[in-house]
C-alpha cells in the first residue's frame, strides 16, 4: 500500500482544462501519474536516496499543481471528454488521374494541412504532423498526444487543434499547449486570427477563445455537426447542418444566417467572401457583409474540402469519391480529376500546385498548372515520387521542461505574476508597455519565475504581446 496518495484533476466550466495528476510515494520512490481525465495517462518513476528526500519531492509536486488550480478528486466521476472522428467513407474516383507530383503517407488518416512560401504541414489521426519542402522532402516530425483535427497558421504562428482538446503551438522546437478547450465540448473544427481561436462542436455551437485562453462567448444553433468555423479580424463565419451564420468577433452579436442545399462539411474564406462545401456536392461562396449566395460549385458527390486561388479566381474542390475539382469564379467547372490516394479530407493552393490531405493520410502535391491539367486530360500523368521520411528522423513530444540560462543579451525577459487568482505574465524588458499580458503558454508558467525569449510583438489589434521562438527560464 502507498505511503502518501494524492489525486488532482482541474477541469475547468467553460473555460479549458480537463486533466488529472495523481502522485504516489512508496517508500523512497515517487510515481507520478498525469494526462486526460478518462484515460491511461503517462507515468513517471523517480526513487530517491532516503524517504525523507521522496516524501519532500512529493509535496513539491502536489504544491504546484494545487497552486495552478488543481484539487482533490474522486477518480472515475468525470468522464473523458467526448470525440468525434469524422468517419472515413471514401470510394473510388472513375475520372482521370491528376497529375500528383510527389505524395507522402503520413500513416492514418489525415485532417491538418497549412502551406506557406516556407513549407507544408501534414497532421493526422494519430497526433503525427510532419513538415516538407515543397519539392516533398520530410524535414520534421512532431509527436502529439492525440489525434490531428486541423492544423491552422495565425501570422508565422503555427497551431495544431487535437482530439485531447489542446491546441499546440508548433512555431518553436519544442510543441507547447496554447489553448485547452472546455472538456464537454466535442470539438469539429478550430480557426484563429489574431490569437482569438473559434471553435465549432458536433452540437453546432460556436465557441470563441481568447489569447489568455479564457471564454469569450458562444452561441448555440439550431443545427449541429459544425464542421466549418472561419474566423478574419472582425467576425466569425460559423457552417453547420442548417447553413452559414456570422458573429461579430467581439461580441458575438449575429450578423446574419443564410441556408445551404445540405450540411456543411467544410469551409474556406478569402477576403471578401466564404466558402461553405456541403453534403449535396456543392460548394457555396457567400458574401461576407450579409451572406448572399454569390455563386455555386457543383460537385458529383459530397463535398469534404475545398479551397481557391488568391481572391477566388479558381475554386477547388475535393469529394467522397476521391476527386478534385477546379471551377473558375463564376461557378463553371474545368475539371475533374482522380487523387489515386483517397478522398481529400482538407485541401490548399499555392503558386500552381494544389495540395490535398486524405482519407488514407496521403500529403499529396498536385500540378494544377494549365499544361499539367491539360496533359492529364489526354492521359499523360507524371509518376509521382514517394517520398519517406528518414528513419534517423525523432519526432519531437509536446514538453513542460524548460532550458535555464543567465544570459539575457539576445531575447526579451517576460516575467509570471499572480493577478485575481490567474497567472499571467508581462514584459519586464525596456521599451516595452509592463500593463499589457504577454500570450503565453500555461503549462510553463510559475509564480515570481522569469524567462527569455526570442521575443514578442504586438496584437494586430493591441492590448498584448504574443511571445515567439523558444523560451527559457532565467535563473
Amino acid at each position: 500500500m502507498a505511503d502518501d496518495h494524492t489525486y488532482l484533476e482541474l477541469s475547468e466550466e467553460g473555460g479549458g482544462a480537463h486533466k488529472f495528476y495523481e502522485v504516489v510515494r512508496e517508500g523512497t520512490r515517487v510515481t507520478v501519474t498525469y494526462g486526460r481525465i478518462g484515460e491511461r495517462g503517462q507515468t513517471k518513476v523517480t526513487d530517491f536516496a532516503t524517504e525523507q528526500q521522496a516524501r519532500a519531492a512529493a509535496a513539491k509536486k502536489v504544491n504546484e499543481k494545487t497552486r495552478k488550480g488543481y484539487a482533490p478528486a474522486v477518480r472515475g466521476q468525470r468522464v473523458r471528454r467526448p470525440v468525434t472522428r469524422r468517419p472515413i467513407v471514401s470510394n473510388r474516383s472513375t475520372a482521370d488521374q491528376a497529375p500528383v507530383l510527389w505524395r507522402f503517407a503520413s500513416g492514418a488518416a489525415a485532417f491538418g494541412i497549412f502551406v506557406d512560401e516556407n513549407r507544408c504541414w501534414v497532421g493526422n489521426q494519430h497526433g503525427d504532423v510532419y513538415t516538407l519542402t515543397h519539392g516533398g522532402g520530410v524535414t520534421g516530425r512532431f509527436r502529439l498526444p492525440d489525434g490531428v483535427k486541423c492544423i491552422v497558421a495565425d501570422d508565422f504562428w503555427i497551431y495544431a487543434g487535437c482530439d485531447d482538446g489542446k491546441v499546440y503551438d508548433l512555431s518553436g522546437k519544442v510543441p507547447r499547449v496554447a489553448y485547452e478547450i472546455s472538456a464537454d465540448v466535442d470539438i469539429y473544427w478550430l480557426d484563429i486570427d489574431d490569437a482569438t481561436l473559434g471553435v465549432s462542436d458536433r452540437n453546432g455551437r460556436i465557441t470563441t477563445i481568447d489569447h489568455e485562453d479564457e471564454f469569450q462567448w458562444a452561441r448555440d444553433v439550431e443545427g449541429d455537426s459544425a464542421w466549418m468555423v472561419r474566423c478574419d479580424g472582425d467576425r466569425v463565419y460559423h457552417g453547420h447542418s442548417r447553413g452559414v451564420a456570422c458573429y461579430d468577433a467581439a461580441d458575438g452579436t449575429p450578423r446574419w444566417q443564410t441556408p445551404v442545399s445540405g450540411n456543411v462539411l467544410f469551409g474556406w474564406q478569402e477576403a471578401d467572401s466564404v466558402y461553405a462545401g456541403t453534403g449535396r456536392g456543392r460548394v457555396h461562396r457567400l458574401n461576407k457583409a450579409d451572406g448572399a449566395v454569390t455563386a455555386v460549385y457543383a460537385c458529383d458527390a459530397a463535398v469534404f474540402s475545398c479551397a481557391t486561388a488568391p481572391g477566388g479566381r479558381y475554386v477547388f474542390a475535393g469529394d467522397n469519391h476521391s476527386s478534385v475539382y477546379c471551377f473558375d469564379e463564376s461557378g463553371r467547372r474545368l475539371w475533374k480529376l482522380a487523387t489515386g490516394c483517397g478522398s481529400a479530407f482538407s485541401m490548399q493552393f499555392l503558386d500552381d500546385r494544389l495540395y490535398i490531405v486524405t482519407t488514407d493520410g496521403t500529403l499529396a502535391c498536385v500540378d494544377a498548372s494549365e499544361a499539367a491539367i491539360r496533359a492529364a486530360q489526354e492521359g499523360t500523368v507524371p509518376e509521382p515520387v514517394d517520398v519517406k521520411a528518414a528513419a534517423s528522423l525523432r519526432p519531437v513530444e509536446p514538453s513542460g521542461a524548460l532550458e535555464t540560462t543567465a544570459d539575457t543579451g539576445d531575447g526579451v525577459v517576460v516575467e509570471c505574476y499572480q493577478e485575481g487568482g490567474r497567472l499571467r505574465v508581462r514584459v519586464v524588458s525596456p521599451g516595452y508597455d509592463s500593463t499589457w499580458h504577454v500570450q503565453f503558454p500555461k503549462g510553463v508558467r510559475q509564480a515570481g519565475a522569469r524567462y527569455l525569449v526570442d521575443g514578442v510583438r504586438p496584437s494586430g489589434r493591441g492590448g498584448f504581446y504574443r511571445a515567439h521562438g523558444d523560451i527559457k527560464r532565467l535563473v
